[in-house]
């Protein structure tokens, strides 16, 4: 694995992560009711790093092959984003009010979050193994596999923390604007859920 095949990878994969999804509607909505945005991320992250190892394990070849295992896990990704928007939707509080509900709990949701992450699978399942090279001397599959899920991680982390880092500094000082983002981020996570869902119904 040379240079420019990270690179390749390390560019595809920004833009993916710059698409606004359920991973950035969990991560605003955690800055906008003034909660841990880092903790929000490392669940997020944590999440990723799951699937890192999986792929490494070589069980993200399994869950390709199995449309069953593939499908469950979408649709408990599906119904888990539908639950979660729901109840942003019910409580858009406003960053002062919500201040002290700092838990596990936060860390934890982001995790499930981007573990049942439709746009994750993909990308461990589709995406990143375009980018290994299995002829020649290079080092072993799993090793590529682990510095693409690293780098993965990485552009996880830089692009969510600075999302819900702007986002609370832009919306902290304003409660009713803060309350509407909230609110979009949970029709966001509730949307994305609900199309998935009906999806896999049809």
């Amino acid at each position: 694995m040379n240079s420019a095949t990270l690179l390749s990878f390390l560019a595809l994969d920004l833009l993916l992560v710059c698409v606004p999804g359920a991973d950035w509607a969990y991560v605003i909505a955690a800055g906008v009711r003034g909660r841990s945005v880092s903790r929000a991320v490392g669940g997020l992250v944590a999440g990723y790093a799951l699937h890192t190892a999986l792929a490494v394990a070589g069980l993200a070849v399994l869950v390709a092959s199995s449309s069953g295992l593939l499908t469950a896990l979408t649709v408990a990704g599906a119904g888990y984003l539908v639950w979660l928007g729901w109840g942003v939707l019910r409580r858009p509080m406003a960053p002062e009010a919500d201040a002290s509900q700092r838990s596990g709990g936060l860390f934890l949701r982001g995790a499930a979050i981007s573990g049942l992450n439709p746009k994750g699978l993909l990308l461990y399942l589709s995406v990143l193994p375009q980018f290994l090279v299995t002829r020649g001397t290079h080092p072993p599959v799993a090793a590529q596999t682990a510095v693409l899920g690293l780098l993965h991680m990485a552009c996880c982390a830089a692009v969510y923390l600075t999302v819900g880092v702007t986002a609370r500094a832009l919306l902290a000082a304003r409660p009713t604007a803060a309350r509407a983002v909230s609110r979009t981020s949970g029709a966001a996570m509730l949307g994305i859920g609900a199309f998935l869902l009906a999806q896999h119904a049809l």
